[in-house]
């Protein structure tokens, strides 16, 4: 693991230059062993957990622990109760440390830590993660498989896209849905005993799932029919005594005719010219509203 420069600049802010004769490396790892490599001894992954990466897990807490300078001499390590007041996050312990080491250990710079020790972190980060891998290894192993779990595992696997899919789409043949559970159970180990079973379930929810599925485009065919009957019947029954016409005629007179195509003004005294205008409004109203009369006269 290589530090970050960015995590080194508040220690350079600290510490701008270094007139100091030549760094101790071994004095400077002893000290920053103080702060990271805690039971070290029993927890090959100390290091990466204290000042590596939260993702290595938190480190053991047992009554037992103890730090590496304990009983020995403090000059070159950080104390049990300075380290009380050591970050929890591994990166700002990590800082924290580097800042107390360099104070301790004259003539070594940011980059004495980043050379030196940030191998000795990668060492420890790989064993965290071997240790986990074994463990998830172990616990695979170990743990008894029962019908619950290994039906949930085929379940999915069946459903995947490249299996037969969400409603069994690519597994209509009994050969489509045959091969692909058997390469869902060839994946599924220790299942063995509970695979006739859930062939069983499997292959009566896609049935299911077939059934509902012509249920539902049946409902939706009838629907539609349905929907064309009702529009048929309202249009019929608007072409009744001539009512889808007469109402065609009534908003092309309100909307589109200078005088409404209002007749009764034919009562009063016109001129001959408005009482043409007049008749014509209706006579192009009606002449527009014609359609409604061939419409009509293919319902009937």
């Amino acid at each position: 693991m290589k530090v970050k420069n960015l995590i080194f600049f508040s220690v350079l802010m600290v510490f701008p230059t270094f007139v100091y004769g030549a760094c101790s490396v071994a004095n400077l790892n002893k000290c920053l062993d103080s702060v990271c490599a805690i039971n070290i001894g029993a927890n090959p992954a100390a290091r990466c957990q204290y000042c590596g990466s939260a993702s290595a897990g938190e480190p053991t807490k047992s009554t037992a622990m103890k730090s590496v300078s304990a009983g020995a001499s403090q000059k070159y390590s950080i104390s049990d109760k300075e380290l009380k007041k050591a970050p929890k996050d591994p990166g700002e312990r990590y800082i924290w440390g580097t800042k107390l080491c360099l104070e301790k250990v004259k003539g070594c710079t940011p980059d004495d830590v980043t050379d030196n020790y940030d191998s000795l972190i990668e060492q420890s980060c790989t064993a965290a993660g071997i240790a986990a891998d074994f463990a998830n290894l172990a616990e695979k192993v170990n743990a008894k498989k029962t019908k619950t779990s290994c039906s949930s595992d085929i379940s999915i696997c069946i459903a995947d896209a490249k299996h037969c899919a969400s409603g069994y789409k690519n597994c209509e043949s009994d050969a489509d849905f045959d091969k692909y559970f058997s390469q869902c159970s060839v994946a599924a180990s220790g299942c063995d005993e509970f695979l006739s079973a859930i062939r069983s379930d499997l292959m009566a929810a896609r049935e299911t799932a077939f059934a509902n599925a012509s249920k539902l485009l049946e409902g939706i065919i009838s629907a539609y029919k349905t929907a064309r009957e009702n529009k048929l019947a309202e249009a019929q029954a608007s072409c009744k005594n001539g009512k889808a016409k007469a109402e065609c005629v009534a908003r092309v007179c309100a909307h589109n005719m200078r005088n409404k195509c209002d007749e009764t003004m034919l009562t009063v005294t016109v001129d001959a010219e408005t009482r043409e205008i007049l008749k014509m409004e209706t006579t192009v109203a009606n002449e527009l509203c014609k359609f409604y009369d061939i419409a009509c006269e293919r319902l009937k």
